[in-house]
């Protein structure tokens, strides 16, 4: 450690550190632009120049390394002096538009030319003008005239986002940000340019000129789409949601979130939102009233069972919906006498232990790793902030390794990558399996070539460093031998020291285990129940067509059913659905997410629920109650929750598997989503669905076509 004198104070500090870290650590305030924390240090704006004694001139204090006794004066003549001398220069070209700047009320620049700028200008020559420039449907670079060169922007795509895709061109007042030869900006977290820009140059397009920031609340949410659970401030102004910025959490998603954690909310208002009950009758839909549909939802179940048995009634429900609504589901679904209730929609393996599998290890910790192994995964799409995790590793000497059937551009060096057909990724892993097994004299449990040059290279790097982990991805999870991976996964683990297990698909994929939205008893899964035989099927919060492995026919399976009730915020499943029920998005009711790593989040509604939409937990309620289940007097959200979830929800986390290893090829390709066709929120969401890798995955759907 080391001391310094900072404005007359003794700060301890670790050696190496520059003095904003010390200044940071003392609490006292350094007027910055270029430095971020989170971002490399590039000394541009040189804003923070501060009075370092015996120093011949003020000195950077993001870029002046501590040194043993170091005497610094932030607030001294020398320094003031010199800090107003750079806001005079930065303000030389910076275009007067505050009163119509998005950035209007949370500008750095504005905020500290109040404390450091003069009251006039000695400049009166022409100010420079940057041409605007177009870079896709998200990130808007009209006004980037007010730039003042930075360059947090360039530093997050290189260090964060992986992929520079913006940077300076020519020197002097000809520099300028912008991306190569006109090309746009396609990262998927591209969005958080736009949170870190302290000026107003980089605005989100889907919200310019719709508000101004004084005029917004701000409430705090959770993300419902990937594993990780970013947690979100969602804007609001009359009762609408306008904007989603982050709510820092270092041990969730640090200060970024993914875009479609930003973007999505544009579903919120979309013309394909349901907002009352409706019926179809006659092979038309009509509007009706809550009792009615109710009524109608209640005798059909009834008159199902009576006909046909519970065995004929089943339930499927997205994993991104609340703790709340999956247990009810499942309550009201066994209280029928059904166990047919499941959110394993794309799923083709569906042995189960009982516990819920989870990521085997805290989030933060993937940026620490020296070590990973990813099985059947596009973590780079599938879970952005996830990857985000693992590139930091990278960065920081880790060596990260793929068991892939494509070679994925993640966005960051890949160290090995053993690429195998799906069919084929038993096989391969028990190759690394057989290669670990000679490096640490340990007998595979199966057979496999160790001499395969990819396997004996993953082997050595997972038997090298100290913190290690395998992880498996989507398809992985999604694949038709995934208890074989699984139990293969965990003898590596075992010989290697690493931990073991998934990354997550939704936002409540580990949820829905602890609160038992699975099928017991010689209930059906959800492979069952989508191929067909149902007499009565509840559908919450799900399309078939999009969410299932196999869409079209598990849509058309479905429709054959006597009655299928669709509890939706949209109008979804209409050509295969009696009755719609409109619930509430994450938005307009409270509800919990468990995230990957086991988290327990709970959020409130932050908006009230479009015309008659209701929270699918008071639907559900209800319903338990028409039906006369038991144990469905529940008054508040609170009492749901306390019933749903379990104290010590580790307890019941494990990703133990005792499933026998079956190298054999498997049938079938594992199902995964597109980015941007998670869920019914991300692909209502014109802006995103306006994006390279929404238009890819069209593309990719057509066959390449």
């Amino acid at each position: 450690m080391i001391e310094i004198e900072l404005d007359g104070k003794k700060v301890e500090v670790q050696e190496g550190c520059m003095v904003m870290h010390a200044a940071e650590k003392a609490g006292t305030y350094i007027p910055h632009f270029c430095y971020h924390k989170k971002l490399s240090i590039a000394a541009n704006c040189r804003m923070c120049l501060v009075d370092v004694e015996k120093a011949p001139k003020p000195m950077p204090a993001c870029a002046t390394p501590v040194t043993q006794g170091m005497v610094v004066r932030t607030k001294s003549e020398r320094a003031i002096k010199a800090q107003q001398s750079v806001m005079e220069f930065l303000l030389i070209n910076h275009p007067l538009d505050c009163p119509i700047c998005d950035q209007g009320g949370e500008c750095q620049l504005q905020d500290l030319a109040v404390g450091y700028g003069g009251t006039t200008s000695r400049y009166e020559e022409e100010k420079r003008v940057v041409n605007p420039k177009d870079v896709g449907p998200l990130v808007s670079m009209q006004e980037m005239s007010r730039c003042i060169q930075c360059t947090r922007c360039v530093r997050f795509g290189q260090e964060v986002a992986g992929i520079m895709e913006l940077g300076m061109s020519h020197r002097g007042e000809h520099a300028q940000i912008e991306t190569f030869v006109g090309q746009s900006v396609d990262s998927e977290l591209s969005g958080n340019m736009i949170d870190i820009c302290p000026v107003g140059a980089l605005t989100s397009k889907p919200f310019r000129y719709s508000a101004r920031t004084w005029e917004l609340g701000r409430r705090k949410s959770v993300s419902p789409h990937d594993a990780t659970g970013a947690n979100l401030i969602v804007q609001v102004k009359n009762n609408k949601v306008m904007r989603v910025v982050p709510l820092e959490n270092e041990d969730v998603n640090e200060c970024w979130i993914a875009d479609r954690d930003r973007f999505s909310y544009e579903a919120l208002d979309s013309a394909d939102r349901l907002t009352s009950p409706m019926l179809k009758q006659g092979g038309e839909w009509k509007e009706v009233d809550w009792q009615t549909a109710l009524e109608y939802v209640a005798n059909g179940l009834q008159g199902v069972k009576a006909q046909h048995g519970a065995q004929a009634i089943g339930t499927l429900a997205s994993p991104h919906s609340t703790a709340e609504e999956l247990y009810l589901a499942a309550s009201l679904t066994r209280g029928l006498g059904s166990q047919n209730i499941d959110t394993r929609l794309r799923a083709a393996d569906f042995q189960h232990a009982g516990k819920a599998r989870w990521l085997g290890t805290s989030v933060a910790s993937l940026s620490t790793l020296q070590r990973a192994l990813v099985i059947g995964s596009n973590v780079r799409k599938d879970q952005p902030l996830l990857a985000q995790r693992l590139r930091q590793a990278v960065r920081n000497g880790g060596k990260v390794n793929a068991l892939n059937a494509h070679a994925y551009d993640w966005a960051m060096p890949v160290a090995n990558t053993l690429v195998a057909d799906a069919a084929h990724w038993v096989q391969a892993l028990a190759d690394i399996a057989a290669a670990v097994g000679v490096i640490t004299g340990v007998a595979s449990p199966v057979a496999g070539n160790a001499n395969r040059a990819e396997a004996q290279a993953i082997a050595k790097s997972l038997t090298g460093g100290e913190r290690k982990a395998i992880l498996l991805g989507n398809a992985a999870a999604h694949h038709a031998k995934a208890s074989s991976l699984l139990s293969l996964a965990n003898w590596i683990g075992a010989q290697t020291g690493a931990t073991v297990g998934y990354l997550g698909e939704a936002a409540n994929t580990v949820g829905a285990q602890v609160v038992g939205a699975l099928p017991t008893a010689g209930g059906l899964n959800a492979g069952q129940m989508l191929t067909g035989g149902l007499k009565a099927v509840v559908l919450l919060n799900t399309e078939p067509a999009f969410d299932a492995a196999n869409g079209a026919a598990a849509a058309h399976a479905i429709g054959q059913a006597e009655m299928v009730v669709t509890l939706s915020p949209f109008k979804a499943n209409m050509d295969i659905s009696d009755v719609l029920l409109p619930i509430s998005p994450f938005t307009e009711t409270a509800g919990t997410f468990i995230n990957t790593e086991g988290r327990v989040q709970s959020f409130h509604g932050v908006v009230k629920p479009l015309g008659e939409t209701r929270p699918a937990w008071k639907v559900l309620r209800v319903l338990g109650s028409m039906l006369h289940v038991p144990g469905f007097d529940f008054e508040t959200i609170e009492d749901v929750r306390a019933k749903a979830i379990p104290a010590d929800v580790h307890a019941v986390l494990s990703n133990t598997c005792t499933a026998s290893v079956d190298v054999s090829p498997a049938a079938g390709q594992p199902a995964t989503a597109a980015i941007y066709q998670l869920d019914s929120l991300v692909r209502r969401a014109p802006s995103l669905q306006l994006t390279a890798d929404a238009k890819q995955a069209s593309v990719d759907a057509k066959g390449g076509l």
